[in-house]
């Protein structure tokens, strides 16, 4: 069983600075695109950033704040975020989209998804 663990989410001040760091547990031998996602209260599920064959893309709300890397030796995807705000309080979760795996003997292709960890930015 692969799963991805969240790490590094907290209280900061605005203005301040985050990094989150996603860890799976298994091999992931390949995916379609690895990153974040946030959920605010009330609020629907929303991509922050993310890791493609063809390179990174952002939300337009955090593009020159966040930043979304792979650790490939440690099989980790970061995100640091900086100049953090108010509207950037959110549970993040980090995603692994059609990912290969193998487990107990067999190939398996999913999406797999932390358990999230919380983000709250005071002003």
């Amino acid at each position: 069983q692969v799963q991805l663990v969240e790490s590094g989410g907290g209280l900061v001040q605005a203005g301040g600075s985050l990094r989150l760091s996603c860890a799976a547990s298994g091999r992931i031998f390949s995916f379609n695109a690895m990153g974040w996602y946030r959920q605010a209260p009330g609020k629907q599920r929303e991509l922050v950033a993310a890791i493609t064959s063809g390179g990174s893309n952002y939300a337009d709300s955090v593009k020159g704040r966040f930043t979304i890397s792979r650790d490939n030796a440690k099989n980790m995807v970061l995100l640091q975020m900086i100049s953090l705000k108010p509207e950037d309080t959110a549970v993040y979760y980090c995603n692994a989209k059609d990912a290969l795996t193998y487990v107990a003997g067999t190939w398996n292709r999913k999406d797999y998804w932390g358990q999230g960890t919380q983000v709250t930015v005071s002003s």
